[in-house]
């Protein structure tokens, strides 16, 4: 939300005039995003047909659970990337889930035995609520004993053990892990 005296930015990709002359703003410098809309009292198919947040209560270990086994040969790390299951959930985060509940990035979905998945399903938890509580409010800077201000550099070491953290690709996407934290 801005003020009516907005610049428009060069991401800046639909402005929405309030009453209140506040603006609302979808800015998308990454091209991830879209926007759908619809007119009228009920909800559009495409509304009632997303997944349910990792917040909320449709969220559960149950659903989870049988969404890994249909992913079982898939590493972790590309899984939690999947938004059909884990909507929001990003690279950085998913990193973060994985390095709370010491679970190596290129472990396959389905061979996470039922102890795993109760950490693998907490610390997803723990890591959304402390990203809405830290980071959502104005960008703050999360504190060092998480991995997110470590993972970004080349020679970052990890909060806990003090050794180098790895980097490397699993799913098209760039993995940060502690080899020596993550068993």
């Amino acid at each position: 939300i801005a003020g009516p005296d907005l610049e428009r930015a060069k991401h800046d990709h639909l402005i929405l005039e309030m009453d209140s002359g506040d603006r609302l703003v979808f800015s998308d410098s990454r091209m991830f995003g879209r926007i759908r809309y619809a007119h009228g009292a009920e909800a559009p198919d495409w509304w009632s047909g997303l997944p349910p947040q990792v917040l909320s209560s449709g969220f559960t270990r149950v659903r989870m659970n049988a969404f890994l086994e249909r992913r079982a040969q898939s590493p972790i790390k590309a899984v939690l990337l999947m938004q059909e299951m884990f909507p929001g959930v990003g690279n950085w985060m998913a990193d973060e889930t994985l390095w709370r509940s010491r679970i190596r990035p290129r472990t396959k979905a389905g061979s996470l035995g039922p102890r795993k998945r109760i950490q693998l399903y907490e610390s997803l938890i723990e890591v959304c609520e402390d990203a809405m509580r830290v980071i959502a409010p104005d960008w703050s800077t999360p504190p060092d004993d998480w991995l997110f201000n470590h993972r970004w550099k080349d020679g970052g070491v990890c909060p806990q053990t003090g050794r180098n953290l790895v980097r490397e690709e699993i799913g098209g996407r760039t993995t940060c892990w502690s080899p020596y934290w993550q068993r």
